[in-house]
């Protein structure tokens, strides 16, 4: 099959039926991805579908042949996006095994919402779980990357 990730075109010998997720992983390469629950439930494995969030543990490869997945290493091509330095600078990260996926999530939100309220951010990330429970941490990039961003506009 053949899969545009990350504005690359690749092509993959997997059964239709092979997640996507185990496709950016295994076959691609593509590891900042993470499997956390295999059922579509923690978020850990969120990538953007037609910039898009979606969870690509039970999305089937073959269902997005030709359409644009980026993933948390297509984010940008020169130095961090602004949700990566805000995560830096907010001092986000735990164990950071959620990380990923709550930055796709966070970027997907930034770019539908410039600036969004707590309540925007609780609600667009609220499927994305953190075991490490650093939503406050989380919230207050998101906000710092909204303003990142608007700097450099």
């Amino acid at each position: 099959m053949k899969l545009k990730v990350n504005g690359k075109d690749h092509e993959v010998a997997a059964p239709d039926d092979m997640p996507l997720l185990w496709v950016l992983r295994d076959l691609l390469g593509l590891t900042g991805t993470k499997f956390g629950c295999g059922m579509a439930q923690c978020g850990a494995c969120t990538v953007h579908l037609d910039g898009q969030p979606v969870r690509s543990c039970v999305l089937p490869a073959s269902a997005v042949q030709g359409r644009p997945v980026k993933t948390i290493e297509g984010l940008s091509l020169q130095g961090l996006h602004a949700v990566q330095q805000a995560w830096i600078e907010e001092d986000v990260v735990q164990c950071g095994y959620c990380q990923p996926g709550q930055i796709m999530s966070a970027v997907a939100l930034l770019a539908a919402r410039p600036q969004p309220t707590d309540a925007d951010i609780d609600a667009a990330l609220s499927a994305n779980l953190c075991r490490c429970g650093t939503y406050p941490r989380i919230r207050a990039a998101v906000r710092r990357a909204a303003e990142l961003a608007r700097r450099t506009a």
